[in-house]
């Protein structure tokens, strides 16, 4: 199947869901996400303020700033690229590209030192292979911060037994 058929798929079981199942889903895999060791160590930790079709994060993300952990946010800056922003409350947010809530705190650009990169996807598969929404932002970032252990989130239905791959897609190094 090609990715944009895998991407209507992956849709459609979404519009199955009311946004409350959605949430209600999501409270085991943020659970997982928090008793991660890797997260549980992590100073740093880029993270996504969930969409209302994506594993829940808002509490988590505040959970993490209230733990004393630095927690990064990604702006998209143009049609290719993004860049990440500290958030440290929901008033640092606004509406940005693809009406993604966005962080409009400082500029984060020392990457060595993020620790953890949780990171959204419309499926992934047993060996970490995503499947994002078709743009690449993602996979051209995480070329930025290979240090960083990459933690791939989505509800049980959107795991795959396989995705299909290109040389530019970058894999996760677990998916919760």
């Amino acid at each position: 199947m090609l990715k944009s058929e895998l991407r209507q798929h992956i849709r459609m079981l979404k519009r199955q869901f009311t946004q409350e199942k959605l949430r209600e889903l999501s409270s085991p895999i943020i659970q997982r996400l928090m008793v991660n060791p890797n997260v549980a160590a992590a100073h740093t930790i880029l993270m996504y303020y969930s969409l209302d079709d994506e594993v829940y994060t808002h509490d988590a993300i505040d959970f993490f700033v209230q733990k004393g952990k630095t927690v990064l946010l990604p702006t998209c800056i143009n049609e290719n690229d993004m860049e990440l922003r500290c958030y440290t409350g929901v008033s640092d947010l606004q509406g940005g590209f693809f009406n993604i809530m966005e962080p409009i705190g400082e500029i984060f650009s020392d990457y060595k030192n993020i620790d953890v990169a949780v990171i959204p996807g419309m499926s992934f598969d047993g060996r970490g292979n995503r499947l994002g929404r078709g743009k690449g932002y993602y996979d051209r970032f995480l070329l930025k911060i290979p240090q960083a252990y990459k933690i791939g989130i989505c509800f049980d239905f959107q795991k795959l037994p396989g995705i299909p791959t290109e040389s530019t897609d970058i894999r996760m190094d677990i998916v919760i």
